[in-house]
């Protein structure tokens, strides 16, 4: 069977967003007498249910070619229209995002704490990839992994879309090591270094994530590497990728990390409040170069700053700094 060609967006990224694209289905049945009932029914229900016919009046949806479809206009299957959506303001994420390494292949950068990687739920804009594509110029860039939005250090993003699954495929065979950094209570009761493991699982539209029974599907080392002030520095070396597993880990040992707003307790900061920053940072990845063969190993540029002025992490804003020693 032959594939169906795409025809190329009538649309530029706005933003570094991409436009939603959309192949109409077969209505054998005649069901959708023009373009506006349909996209009326596939968007009943759903935020874009009052937006679909303003866009429509306002000329913003096309179709192949960049023709201005309007709601009357006869339905038909299989062809494909662009649009961007209406987006809601979000709260600006007030700090940058260093680039650690760029080639013509591979983009490695230290994004900050609060920023999310790829856009999801409410944050769209305010992510690393927006963010990159816009400032950089790169409008096919693409993750190669993602990092929780709290966690501050090192993601990589490929710049090229045939090399996107090369490197990809790096995390889902695990063959990137990873070392974070975390700060959290010194309890020397704890015995360290420790392999943690355990069943994790995250259920959908819930906010944290819970170890239960069951064979385990997530292992996390932990070592202590400094104490002082009854805070420790710990290098945390995931060997899995659960949601939130070295947070999880962290906690289920007594030390959770500082700042966390979720474990071992819900604190639901406001989506604009900067302070006291999960004191998380990604700081290694070392890996062989699927494209080009070279051997990386790249480190991150930033520090968590309550190792140096806990007073001033609880003031905020802020929670990274680049370090002078490392940059």
């Amino acid at each position: 069977m032959r594939k169906t060609r795409i025809p190329p967006s009538p649309l530029p990224q706005v933003a570094g967003i991409d436009p939603v694209r959309l192949r109409l289905p077969a209505d054998r049945e005649g069901r959708w007498p023009d373009l506006g009932s349909y996209l009326t029914e596939r968007y009943a229900g759903t935020r874009g249910a009052a937006s679909v016919p303003r866009l429509l009046a306002a000329g913003r949806i096309l179709g192949a070619g960049g023709r201005v479809l309007r709601a009357g206009d006869p339905y038909e299957p299989h062809s494909y229209l662009w649009f961007h959506r209406d987006m809601d303001p979000e709260p600006v994420v007030p700090f940058p995002i260093g680039v650690v390494h760029r080639d013509a292949h591979l983009l490695v950068v230290d994004k900050p704490h609060f920023l999310a990687t790829t856009p999801r739920g409410s944050h769209i804009v305010q992510t690393a990839l927006a963010r990159l594509r816009a400032e950089l110029d790169l409008p096919e860039l693409s993750p190669a992994h993602r990092l929780d939005r709290l966690t501050a250090g090192l993601v990589m993003f490929s710049i090229r879309p045939q090399d996107r699954g090369a490197y990809q495929q790096l995390f889902a065979e695990r063959r990137v090591r990873k070392e974070y950094e975390a700060l959290a209570v010194h309890d020397p009761a704890v015995e360290l270094p420790r392999t943690v493991r355990s069943r994790i699982e995250k259920v959908r539209g819930v906010i944290g994530a819970s170890e239960v029974p069951g064979e385990p599907n997530a292992e996390s080392t932990v070592e202590l590497t400094a104490a002082r002030g009854g805070l420790g520095r710990y290098r945390l070396t995931p060997h899995t990728g659960r949601t939130h597993q070295l947070r999880v880990h962290m906690n289920a040992l007594g030390l959770p990390i500082l700042g966390d707003p979720v474990y071992p307790q819900i604190t639901d900061p406001a989506p604009d409040d900067f302070r006291r920053p999960l004191q998380l940072l990604a700081r290694t990845l070392a890996f062989t170069d699927p494209v080009t063969g070279a051997v990386h190993r790249f480190e991150s540029s930033l520090r968590l700053t309550a190792w140096d002025d806990r007073a001033a992490w609880e003031a905020g804003p802020g929670g990274t700094a680049p370090d002078a020693a490392s940059g």
